[in-house]
């Protein structure tokens, strides 16, 4: 597989959809939390399940020489407070342990009240192995008593090659074989008597599939969005000393 670069047109087309999906999200107050607004959705994830869908939709939104990935999942701790779990969220430091294998190398950069930067190198793995180095700008915000948001961006992802061994070579950022160009979190934290429910929404980037390279590209950039956020709200989850309820 040869490199190649982000281009703007790609570039340009997420940052419009990614702009329409934060418009949305801040005009969106009732109900606070996505599963709440599906009386199934909201049962099943009241008893323990792991729920992940595409935000809309049935399959990534083609974008010139891209694709837009949304999903959303929700999961449910219970006998927590939500002051608990933003304690796991922000210790980023600790993501190395608490998101491992997914997260291979995790470090808070600064840190100013409700911001953070930090950096982390990700692992990809489907057929092959794709690792990251990438940079996040983070904003919490308070809603009530009761409900906080985290929104994350990417401000850097870089591709590594041969990842930890002497020859490492990290690319340039838009570089590489485009597995992940861009991913944007949006977590929403509700606490709800002695239980929290928290929730994700990512919207991430990555380069289309030729169908010469289906067979490498598509496991990667097809089934890791969805496996990576159940693995991180269910890591989430055990990392509070809980029963992990199956997905």
């Amino acid at each position: 597989m040869e490199p190649i670069r982000l281009n703007a047109e790609t570039l340009q087309a997420f940052t419009t959809y990614v702009a329409d999906a934060e418009a949305s999200m801040r005009a969106t107050t009732d109900p606070f939390l996505w599963a709440d607004a599906d009386l199934k959705r909201s049962s099943e994830v009241a008893k323990g399940k792991v729920l992940a869908q595409f935000w809309s939709g049935t399959k990534p939104i083609h974008v010139p020489q891209g694709l837009i990935h949304d999903w959303v999942g929700a999961a449910y701790i219970p006998r927590v407070k939500v002051s608990q779990v933003l304690r796991v969220v922000q210790d980023y430091d600790n993501h190395k342990q608490i998101y491992k294998p997914d997260v291979m190398e995790s470090k808070l950069v600064t840190h100013a009240g409700d911001d953070f930067k930090i950096f982390l190198r990700l692992l990809k793995k489907k057929v092959i192995s794709v690792v990251l180095d990438t940079e996040h700008a983070v904003h919490y915000s308070q809603i009530s008593a009761t409900r906080w948001t985290c929104w994350s961006h990417t401000t850097s992802i870089s591709e590594v090659q041969n990842a930890d061994a002497k020859d490492q070579k990290i690319l340039q950022p838009d570089t590489g074989h485009g597995f992940l160009w861009r991913l944007n979190s949006y977590w929403r934290f509700e606490e709800k008597q002695e239980d929290v429910s928290i929730e994700c929404r990512a919207i991430s980037l990555s380069r289309d599939v030729p169908k010469a390279l289906a067979w490498i590209i598509d496991p990667i950039v097809g089934k890791v969005p969805k496996e990576s956020l159940i693995n991180t709200l269910n890591a989430t989850r055990k990392a509070l000393h809980l029963a992990e309820s199956p997905a």
